[in-house]
This record gives C-alpha cells, structure tokens and sequence, in this order.
C-alpha cells in the first residue's frame, strides 16, 4: 500500500512539474537533456575501458565510480572563490538591449533573461523567477543601476547583462541562420549599508551554429530563434555553473 501512495505521488509530481513547464512557457533545453546523455555515454565508455587495461586503469575506474566524470568549474566560482549553486543566495538576472536591436527584436532583453534564469533554476541556483523582475523594471522605467533592482527584490546578486548586438542571420545572407550576440556582463554583490560591489565581469561574444551556418529551409526563425537563445543561455549558465567536456560539441552545427 505505501509503494501504491509513493508512486501516485511521484505521478502527480510529475505533473505538476509538466504542467509549470508548460504554464511559463519554457521546456528544459534539449541540449542539456543531450548533455546528461553524452555524459552517460562517455562514462559508460570510460568505464569500460578502464576495465579492460591492466595496471593503474583499475584506480581510473574506482575514480569513475565514485565522483563520476569530471567537471570544468564555473569562471565565477574560480575567480571569486564563492559559488551560487546549491544556497540559498538571493540572483536576479538583468538584461537590457541597445534600442537598434530591439527595432528588430523587440523583447530580446525579456527572452535572454529568461532563459538564462530557467537554465540557472535547473542548474540549482536560486534565481528570482524573471516575471518577477521584468515586472519591477516595467513599473520603474528610469531605474539605472543593479543596486537599485537588487535592493528592491531583496537579491543577494545581480547579474546584469547588457546586449550590444544581436542577429540570428549570418551576415549580408536572408537564407542562412547563425546566430551571433555581442554583450557585457556584470555581477554585482549586495549587502546591507554598503554599495553594491562587482565582483564578476566578462565580455560575451557568442556565435552559434559555431562552425557552419544553417540554411533557412532547414527550420522557421522562430524555432532557430529558441535554439538560439537555448545556446547563448548556456554560454552565460556556464559562468556559473558546472559544465562538462563535449557540452558544446553539438553547438558545431
């Protein structure tokens, strides 16, 4: 009877879960659901090789077994010696456009802070849900600095993300997509009766597919335009969370 109870339980989590998906409109990227299955793969394939070597391979393998494959660590977290995965630490995430891009992208800066806030909640990292943000900077139009958010939403740390370009076609072509973002980023520390210190920055210059573009009879720009924003979200994500050898083979093409 309580395996009975569990498992309804378990269905009706799963659910709700589909559901919340559905309802904020945004599916778990299939990149990093092909990611967790290249990672599988590759493990299995480590493994079996270890056991079929001689000699020290034996000591691979119990590595293997026991801490799993290895991982890049996050830039922020190597050079800030802090980590936002796994605590309780208050992020908004902040995105605003050049108004030339938003001319022909008009909510870009709304889409980029969203993906980037989704990836980061699956990632384990306690993002203020990005409504809540975009609802904040819509009822204060002349806000100008991170601290200025961060301190109204009670966060812990802005990441502040400020696009100055953005395309989804290869350029002087109207038949090949290949998406291409230029920005700057910067994560600001709040705490209480001090100014708002940047601890992080980098300069972001992403270009995906990465080797080869994609013709536009392969896809509509609205389906390019998730994908897109999928990679680029993981390009940021990636900043601040793990991420694992062969994560971006598949942004080849």
């Amino acid at each position: 009877m309580d395996a009975c109870r569990w498992n309804a339980a378990a269905n009706g989590a799963a659910t709700t879960s589909n559901r919340s998906a559905r309802s904020t409109g945004f599916e778990q990227p299939t990149a990093l659901r092909a990611a967790r299955r290249r990672r599988a793969l590759g493990t299995f394939a480590g493994l079996l090789a270890a056991a079929l070597l001689p000699g020290c391979s034996q000591f691979v393998l119990l590595g293997l077994l026991i801490g799993g494959p290895p991982h890049i660590e996050a830039d922020f977290d190597r050079e800030t010696g802090d980590s936002l995965v796994g605590t309780d630490k208050k992020v908004a995430v902040v995105c605003f456009a050049d108004p030339q891009i938003k001319m022909k992208y008009l909510k870009v800066d709304v889409e980029v802070a969203t993906y980037v806030s989704r990836l980061m909640q699956l990632n384990r990292i306690n993002v203020i849900e990005p409504e809540s943000v975009r609802a904040w900077l819509d009822e204060h139009p002349d806000w100008e600095t991170a601290d200025e958010v961060g301190r109204s939403l009670e966060a812990d740390y802005v990441i502040e993300i400020e696009l100055r370009d953005f395309d989804l076609y290869e350029p002087h072509s109207a038949t090949l997509f290949r998406g291409r973002t230029t920005a700057y980023l910067n994560v600001y520390k709040l705490q209480a009766g001090e100014p708002a210190d940047r601890v992080f920055s980098r300069d972001v210059n992403f270009m995906f597919p990465t080797k080869v573009p994609r013709s536009t009879y392969e896809s509509t720009e609205m389906a390019f335009k998730r994908e897109f924003l999928s990679r680029l979200g993981e390009e940021i994500g990636f900043m601040f969370y793990p991420s694992y050898n062969g994560d971006k083979i598949p942004w080849a093409s």
